[in-house]
């Protein structure tokens, strides 16, 4: 195929009026050919009727000629009965006025919408038919007359059909052979010139304009640009004592082009937005009409997508997925059931992906999965089988990697690239800082509108029990910080047990399986009937770590272990430091009965009347909150992570070792009380859903699209965009960049902690879940 180089192409407005015309010309020939067509219809009905009336005045001639008015022979009879002389009279006066009729119709200069005044004296015939016709010429003259009278109906109303559509259609042809002669450069000057075409044009603009295309806006110049910079930089020439300078600094970058900035982008008859001449609000201004140009708008942040016209997205991102029986696998797994419940919003839950090797470190009982797929359906089967509804809200996997040193799984790659950017809505991080720790990819709250953190553990609690503890916390505490400013729009703490927080609040958003609530009201029923309802003591479930609370009950039994003679206390756990925990409770001699790890909801634990849990280094125990919703007695230590239990009757607090005794003593001798309605719902998912809603302010999220254009404004008049990033959100984008350049180095993430060859995932994550190799997903063009 020949195409014309870019050069010799022809401008794009006369390849506009080259398709016009042939537009035009096209429709001219159309109604042209139409317009002969319906000339020579006229034509030929006229000819016929012509020739029809030529046809019936010769009848009528070659009647009058014979009989009869023909003269009869003279016989004998004649002469005693001589003919009317007036026949012979009537044919003569006739014969001259029928030559006229004839000469009249005849004539080329004859038309039909003008009929000739001929005056024919009928009288004659009239007279001449009744006094000597037969009845047999009565009944033809009565056929004539009929006729006559249908034939001059018929030339009235082609008359007036001829008269009325004549002129337009000969004013039309004359026009027609007029732009025919004209040569075609004339033409074209003419249309270009024409307001009718350019009429034409707006109107098909306005029929067939793309309701999504993006309007032509110029970009932000220098001086727009340094003005930006001087605005926000405001605060800074405050403090440094030069009040005022910014504002003169404004007012000679934008002085010369005040009354330009909006006008670029403004559509014509909006001036009624600039009634304030302030500098900030028309800068201010300026920046939306580009932004919403490009379709971004900015919340409290760098610029994001705009999805005010779609349904949103709600990305849940964790640190473990069952089968691991783990807080963050548990929870973030029934929130995406209930957020996904509500239909308001499409919901992804995003896990991680272990390889064989570690999955058989992490998952009980050997349990194993070949592919990404059998996982996923033996996550949907253990949560339906719970929250009993189907569950409607995708699984996507990450690669991931099992740390033995920090015991937890760590991301492997940028996580954020698995949600793809027309998802990229919000997100809720569940362990923000555990996920960020060596996050090397695209930051957060560039990516996502709206970006929530819910902090899980008390890292710090744990990092201090270990060698050169205190230092490691104070750098852990500060990374936290780092990377809750840099990567969170909001920050929820599920108790004041954890580290405070940039950006954070203390809420409780956890709620309990729904089967621990059916529990609980079949305990309440039991009661009301009289019946037994525990027939065991006490017992103690968890991960089987020192600091789950391991170290503080066999500290607590063992100072007291002649105050609680006889008591007994079941263990079910599974951990990496079982083995000491179980050699330590031999040689303290301590009443401890160890058990392997199973569900809470096992039907062998429902008998229990008394949960124990010493642990100070939870955050919000999900096993105590299941407890109190079976109707159990809980007896936990006075410590923040427990603040949410306090308002339960059962929950019972101590605060020192004497204290835990009298409190089991307490929880051995009496009987649970049964859970309100209000209780119950308060420790249930879908409060737990209600709450969070409100406190990440998800609910206003949701409900206020945003969007530099108001949707609702009919006349789609531009909207204050909000101000440009402060002084405080350049320095989160500081500290974002200054993290991305730090876990690039390979040498600084080993110094760390990191799991060497983490910063990209592996040939076996690329295989597993059929992954490009990372060269080639982000390839790097250095030449």
């Amino acid at each position: 195929m020949n195409f014309k180089p870019p050069e010799t192409r022809p401008p794009s407005s006369t390849v506009t009026a080259e398709k016009a015309f042939s537009f035009i010309s096209k429709g001219w020939r159309e109604v042209r050919s139409s317009a002969d067509a319906d000339f020579q219809l006229l034509k030929n009905r006229a000819n016929s009727f012509k020739n029809l009336a030529d046809r019936e005045l010769e009848n009528f001639i070659n009647s009058a000629s014979i009989s009869p008015f023909s003269v009869p022979t003279i016989t004998a009879s004649a002469t005693l009965n001589p003919a009317p002389s007036y026949e012979i009279g009537f044919v003569k006066k006739l014969q001259p006025k029928l030559s006229e009729i004839r000469r009249a119709y005849s004539s080329p200069d004859f038309k039909f919408y003008s009929r000739p005044q001929i005056k024919i004296d009928l009288s004659a015939i009239k007279n001449a038919i009744v006094a000597g016709v037969e009845d047999e010429e009565e009944d033809k003259r009565k056929m004539f007359k009929k006729w006559k009278k249908v034939r001059f109906k018929e030339s009235e109303r082609e008359e007036r059909q001829f008269g009325e559509f004549w002129e337009p259609i000969r004013t039309l042809k004359l026009r027609i052979r007029e732009l025919e002669h004209k040569s075609s450069k004339e033409i074209m000057e003419e249309i270009k010139n024409s307001e009718f075409v350019e009429k034409f044009k707006s109107s098909l603009k306005a029929i067939y304009k793309d309701p999504n295309e993006p309007k032509v806006v110029l970009p932000l110049d220098v001086p727009e640009l340094l003005a930006c910079l001087v605005r926000q930089s405001s605060p800074l020439l405050d403090q440094l004592g030069i009040r005022g300078i910014s504002d003169k600094i404004l007012e000679s970058l934008c002085s010369k082009r005040k009354n330009q900035i909006v006008s670029r982008s403004l559509p014509a008859g909006d001036s009624s937005i600039l009634e304030n001449n302030n500098i900030n609000d028309e800068l201010d201004l300026r920046i939306a009409s580009v932004l919403q140009s490009t379709g971004h708008s900015y919340e409290g942040g760098f610029w994001k997508h705009d999805v005010s016209d779609k349904k949103r997205h709600v990305a849940i991102v964790t640190t473990a997925s069952l089968p691991w029986m783990t807080g963050t696998a548990v929870n973030p797994l029934f929130r995406a059931a209930y957020l996904a419940k509500s239909a308001h919003q499409n919901v992804t839950l995003l896990v991680p992906w272990l390889s064989r090797s570690d999955q058989e470190l992490v998952y009980p009982n050997n349990l194993t999965f070949s592919s990404p797929e059998e996982q996923e359906s033996y996550i949907r089967s253990w949560l339906e089988e719970r929250v009993g509804f189907k569950t409607d809200f995708r699984i996507s996997f990450y690669p991931g990697k099992f740390s033995k040193a920090r015991r937890s799984i760590l991301p492997a790659g940028d996580t954020s690239q698995f949600i793809s950017s027309k998802d990229a809505d919000i997100a809720i991080l569940e362990e923000p800082e555990h996920l960020n720790w060596y996050h090397h990819g695209q930051r957060w709250t560039d990516k996502f509108n709206h970006v929530v953190g819910i902090v899980h553990t008390n890292y710090l609690e744990y990092i201090k029990r270990e060698k050169n503890g205190a230092l490691q916390a104070f750098f852990v505490k500060h990374i936290n910080n780092w990377v809750a400013r840099a990567y969170c729009d909001k920050v929820l703490r599920l108790s004041a047990a954890t580290q405070d927080l940039p950006k954070s609040v203390v809420c409780n958003v956890h709620g309990v399986n729904p089967k621990f609530l059916k529990i609980g009201e079949k305990v309440a029923a039991e009661k009301e009937r009289g019946d037994q309802t525990f027939s065991k003591g006490a017992y103690f479930l968890g991960k089987m770590v020192w600091a789950k609370g391991y170290k503080e009950l066999i500290d607590l039994l063992s100072k007291h272990k002649k105050d609680l003679d006889g008591f007994n206390l079941d263990v079910y756990g599974n951990g990496e430091d079982s083995h000491e925990v179980q050699s330590t409770a031999e040689r303290l001699n301590l009443n401890l009965n160890f058990k392997k790890g199973r569900d809470h909801a096992d039907d062998s634990l429902q008998g229990y009347k008394i949960f124990i849990n010493p642990s100070v280094s939870d955050v919000l125990c999900t096993a105590t909150a299941e407890a109190l919703a079976m109707g159990k007695f809980v007896v936990c230590a006075d410590n923040p992570s427990n603040d949410f239990f306090r308002a339960f009757p059962n929950c019972l607090t101590y605060t020192t070792p004497e204290d835990f005794v009298t409190k089991v003593k307490e929880a051995m001798a009496n009987e649970p009380h049964p859970l309100t309605l209000e209780q119950r719902y308060n420790l249930s998912w879908e409060a737990a859903t209600q709450r969070f809603m409100e406190y990440s302010e998800l609910d206003k999220v949701l409900n206020n699209p945003g969007g530099i254009y108001s949707s609702k404004n009919s006349n789609k008049s531009l909207r204050k965009s909000t101000p440009m990033p402060n002084l405080n959100e350049m320095v989160d984008g500081g500290l974002a960049f200054a993290h991305y350049c730090l876990t690039g180095n390979e040498f600084l993430r080993l110094c760390t902690g990191a799991i060497p060859g983490t910063r990209d995932y592996d040939k076996q994550h690329c295989k597993d879940l059929h992954l490009m190799p990372p060269q080639v997903e982000n390839p790097i063009y250095g030449w």
